[in-house]
């Protein structure tokens, strides 16, 4: 009898597990293709609006975020419609398992990753200089030094990232998984390839969480500071009741800068928790097990990173809000033009 009940709870178990693997592949199959409907557009509009250089910032900035946004349509393209949606729909993507391309795939697909990531923490360092030392400022915070730094940053993750062409095969086997590709038996159980692994994981996205929350405190900190001593001279002047343009362009670079960061931080802490555990894991450490959901749940918030900054810019940026209406009606009006 004990053992007839054993067995009924065991089913149990083992069909609750398998809705539960149900509903969250038919989250995914709807989530996915509509996030690739909104990012790509999102993103293409957010690099036509601050190339436009209409939005009241610097050219310095306006080149970050330009990166940025392009950046983050190519993790769109590689990542999102060529990963993650083959992965989901795999019987209307078998032909991928003829392509043996999985390896210069994979280079792309981490090498964009990683600009995406590191573009935020130049971008963060940036308005930490801008923000904190006016001598620093007049020679680092310029459009040509925003060039080299984001050019020297795309250089080296490229370079970076050409391990992955031999970690992996070139076949794809469509497993939602950090690696999505075969991979060489060499590399599955070498304590060197571990270490590369590890490494490439701690750079992106591990370092990038501690400078980005180090510079914005240390640049929260000084502003603070800062902002007394300003609010100290003005009471002495007795033109307290007086506006601030000074500080009221402060507030808003500081909510720009934070708003950016911490939606990184957010959205990309799950996945960095569930890489770590998956590799201990392997590695034996049975007891940092973390189920199916949540490596699923980690690369949804990912690439949810990537479609989120449009919006933020929209909601922080009055002069964005009104170059992305002339932007979406321009096609209107030319087609209202023509009929006419």
């Amino acid at each position: 009898m004990s053992k007839f009940v054993d067995d009924r709870k065991l089913g149990s178990v083992v069909n609750s597990e398998e809705d539960s693997d149900r509903f969250e592949d038919d989250i995914v199959r709807i989530y996915y293709p509509i996030l690739a409907a909104v990012g790509v557009p999102v993103n293409l509009m957010t690099i036509i609006v601050l190339s436009r250089g209409k939005c009241g910032l610097s050219k310095c900035v306006t080149r970050y975020l330009v990166a940025m946004a392009a950046a983050d349509l190519l993790v769109i393209i590689t990542d999102l419609i060529s990963r993650q949606i083959p992965i989901t729909y795999r019987s209307e993507f078998t032909f991928l398992y003829h392509i043996d391309v999985c390896n210069i795939h994979a280079v792309l697909l981490y090498a964009v990753t990683d600009c995406s990531v590191w573009f935020t923490v130049t971008f963060t360092f940036d308005r930490f200089v801008a923000i904190c030392s006016q001598k620093l400022k007049t020679k680092y915070c310029t459009e040509k030094t925003a060039a080299v730094v984001l050019g020297t940053v795309t250089v080296l993750f490229c370079l970076k990232n050409i391990f992955w062409y031999f970690f992996y095969y070139g076949d794809y086997i469509l497993s939602n998984s950090p690696w999505f590709c075969g991979v060489t038996s060499d590399a599955l159980f070498s304590q060197m390839w571990t270490g590369i692994e590890f490494f490439h994981y701690l750079l992106t996205p591990v370092v990038p969480f501690v400078l980005i929350l180090l510079l914005n405190t240390l640049t929260v900190r000084h502003i603070l500071v800062a902002n007394r001593a300003r609010r100290r001279l003005r009471d002495h002047s007795n033109r307290e009741s007086a506006s601030d343009p000074e500080m009221e362009n402060r507030r808003k670079s500081i909510i720009l800068l934070l708003v950016i960061s911490g939606n990184f931080i957010l959205l990309w802490a799950l996945f960095l928790v569930f890489v770590v555990s998956e590799r201990m894991f392997s590695m034996g450490y049975s007891s940092v097990y973390l189920p199916k959901f949540v490596q699923e749940m980690g690369f949804m918030l990912q690439l949810l990173s990537c479609c989120t900054n449009t919006c933020i810019y929209a909601i922080t940026q009055t002069k964005f809000r009104e170059q992305l209406k002339n932007v979406v009606k321009y096609p209107f009006i030319v087609i209202v033009r023509l009929i006419k």
